[in-house]
């Protein structure tokens, strides 16, 4: 028992560590650890009686309590049984080593959290609250409280709020490693039960299905639901159990759970309908029940969750070791650190210019091809011919008799004939400049070293634009 309770406890740490990664349930087909993980799922209807099902089990008044939709966000509740005469107190996941010993601050926090996140205007979110019990009246277990189902919106919510409650249910029930906790109340037709409809559909065979039957006590004089706790109405592959809960006086008059957990073991063995089962009915039984399956079921699963985490690590390490080394936070260090990173470059960079790596030959046609081409496109038959080499030579050096060819009317000349060769050696250059830059570019792409440098890359490629 010892260390199926530790392997509980494991399973929380990791639901914990999931969840602070932004990990509680894959979607678009993403992989996700958190549903590899067994869990029990507390599905129901509004006013199904849910919540007092939850603070029966823990033995305390937690949960926000209202009209309308209350739970908003999930709350994954993971309870830890202590040693006899430990206080009792809760924890928050957002709030690490904070202790909760007043348990109507844990209701405000689960409020104030759930409104960070939600806004006042009803909305719903799937991102969960993580809540830890520590106290000597539970059983190891964790479940999760899942908002109600409804069938209509109130108060300012959009009409979508329907559906958008129904998605977010099931996708948790959905999994085949979620164990489902159907609370129905017992005052209402089984047929009608929004928590046992959904179980059915992603559960036909009832195997992860645990049927609750809450409000036995508030039934018709006369009337029982022996026909659904001993399986003939609805049968499942794991037992029904009834709970009676705190009336709502008893919730006013603020009733020790403790003392109510004695009611409802004193009404399950005086009633004549119910007094063969009082050994398999309450909440406590539930518990200890739902702790036991979840123990096996997590025994099942180990070797599967062992698979799934070594894989992640094998990938995450290979992952690491193609990033590579950390980077040190002392400055000279750093400075080396950079350095290195542009040798790499400047390596695969000089390989694309000599030959060693394709594309080096692009700038060989700019000279070899492009400019001799545009050269032969030059004018110079007409520029260099007798009648205008005369004609520039006049006006440079006006009517003066020499005796060796005028200077100046050569300079003029010769100016003339290069302002021929400017435009094809701008474009040459323009060229042979473009190809540079998709040089470097590219030698940015396949540097392996750079590739967890994203603003290094950048700056690279900014600074060889300049050149």
């Amino acid at each position: 028992m010892t260390t199926m309770e530790s392997l509980i406890g494991l399973v929380n740490r990791i639901q914990m560590a999931c969840t602070a990664l932004g990990d509680y349930g894959a979607t678009n087909n993403s992989f996700s650890l958190w549903d590899q993980l067994p869990s029990v799922a507390v599905v129901g209807g509004q006013s199904s009686g849910k919540s007092s099902v939850l603070e029966s089990m823990v033995g305390r008044d937690f949960l926000p309590r209202g009209s309308g939709i209350v739970t908003r966000r999930p709350l994954v509740l993971q309870l830890h049984k202590t040693d006899e005469g430990q206080q009792e107190y809760a924890e928050f996941g957002h709030l690490p080593r904070t202790p909760f010993t007043d348990f109507s601050l844990v209701r405000k926090e689960i409020q104030d959290e759930t409104d960070r996140i939600t806004g006042k205007t009803r909305q719903i979110s799937p991102v969960p609250i993580h809540l830890s019990i520590y106290s000597p009246n539970v059983v190891n277990l964790t479940l999760i409280d899942l908002p109600g189902l409804t069938k209509v919106a109130v108060e300012e919510q959009p009409e979508s709020v329907v559906k958008d409650i129904e998605d977010m249910v099931r996708s948790y029930v959905e999994k085949p490693n979620c164990i489902i906790l159907a609370i129905s109340p017992a005052n209402q037709d089984i047929a009608t039960s929004d928590a046992i409809k959904l179980s059915r559909e992603v559960d036909p065979t009832g195997e992860r299905t645990f049927g609750v039957l809450t409000k036995l006590d508030l039934m018709d004089k006369g009337t029982n639901a022996l026909d659904v706790l001993e399986g003939r109405a609805y049968r499942l592959q794991q037992p029904w159990v009834g709970i009676v809960n705190r009336s709502q006086a008893d919730i006013n008059k603020n009733v020790d759970m403790i003392y109510a957990r004695r009611k409802e073991r004193e009404y399950f063995a005086s009633s004549p309908d119910y007094g063969h089962l009082a050994s398999k009915m309450g909440s406590e039984y539930l518990a200890k029940l739902l702790s036991k399956h979840l123990e096996s079921v997590i025994r099942a699963k180990i070797p599967g969750i062992i698979s799934v985490i070594n894989k992640s690590i094998d990938e995450l390490e290979s992952e690491m070791n193609l990033l590579g080394r950390p980077i040190s936070v002392d400055a000279g260090v750093q400075l080396y650190t950079i350095l290195e990173l542009c040798r790499a470059f400047d390596k695969i960079f000089k390989e694309h210019l000599d030959g060693g790596r394709p594309g080096g030959d692009r700038i060989y046609g700019v000279f070899d091809n492009q400019l001799p081409a545009a050269l032969r496109k030059l004018p110079f038959d007409r520029y260099l011919s007798m009648q205008n080499v005369r004609k520039i030579v006049s006006e440079a050096d006006g009517y003066q008799p020499h005796l060796i060819a005028p200077e100046q009317g050569y300079r003029r000349l010769i100016e003339g004939a290069l302002n021929y060769f400017r435009g094809p050696a701008e474009a040459s250059v323009d060229a042979v400049h473009v190809v540079l830059k998709e040089l470097v570019r590219k030698s940015v792409g396949e540097c392996q070293e750079l590739k967890r440098f994203p603003s290094l890359q950048s700056a690279i490629c900014n600074s060889c634009s300049l050149i």
